[in-house]
């Protein structure tokens, strides 16, 4: 999962047009739509105590490749994979983890398929607004992501060019281990966080 910069003079849209373009050249095959949404919960000021501890932000993520499973995650921490009704029960312990209703984020887009490859393009949006544009690639035969690593990046620089990733950092934590949609979504989760980092920097800032 990887973010892929504006086009300069280019809006979110048009960008996401000329990757799609330069699939569809390619020869993959539309295959519907997917989206991809995280709701950000922070501990509950009274659950906190009086230590001064600081809070701690979780995610409680959906993937329409597995309708079925809701995806629970801490920075820097473990992966819970749940019901899909997971969320109703984050209602009951609104005690503990309060919803920053606000920080709704979501990628949204079409789904591809080439060969063996899927691809997945997504518009990135936080409320009404676009943020920035997430690409997915996963070469379905293999489980083991470092097995198909390199035959990955050589996809990728096919339609991305000079904005083809580096390795994502849960590969080096999974080394020779089987690849799981857990994986998919800790670097959904970290992309996110990304963008909204972005989004806080004054437009000056911005390289």
């Amino acid at each position: 999962v990887a973010q892929v910069p504006v086009a300069e003079g280019k809006s979110v849209q048009q960008t996401v047009e000329l990757l799609t373009r330069k699939l569809e050249l390619l020869g993959a095959d539309k295959q519907g739509a997917f989206c991809v949404d995280c709701e950000t919960y922070h501990t509950a000021a009274a659950t906190m105590g009086a230590q001064g501890q600081t809070g701690k932000l979780m995610y409680v993520m959906h993937n329409s490749e597995y309708p079925l499973s809701c995806f629970a995650l801490f920075e820097n921490g473990p992966c819970l994979i749940a019901d899909a009704n997971f969320d109703i029960l984050m209602v009951k312990l609104k005690g503990f983890f309060q919803n920053a209703k606000a920080n709704k984020i979501e990628s949204r887009g079409t789904r591809y398929q080439y060969c063996d490859f899927l691809v997945k393009v997504g518009t990135v949006t936080m409320g009404p607004s676009a943020r920035g544009i997430a690409v997915e690639v996963e070469y379905c035969p293999c489980v083991i992501a470092n097995d198909c690593w390199n035959l990955l990046m050589e996809f990728m620089q096919s339609f991305m060019g000079s904005h083809t990733p580096g390795i994502p950092s849960v590969f080096g934590t999974k080394h020779d281990s089987i690849y799981s949609p857990a994986d998919t979504m800790v670097q959904y989760m970290e992309l996110f966080n990304k963008i909204r980092k972005q989004q806080q920097v004054p437009v000056a800032g911005i390289r």
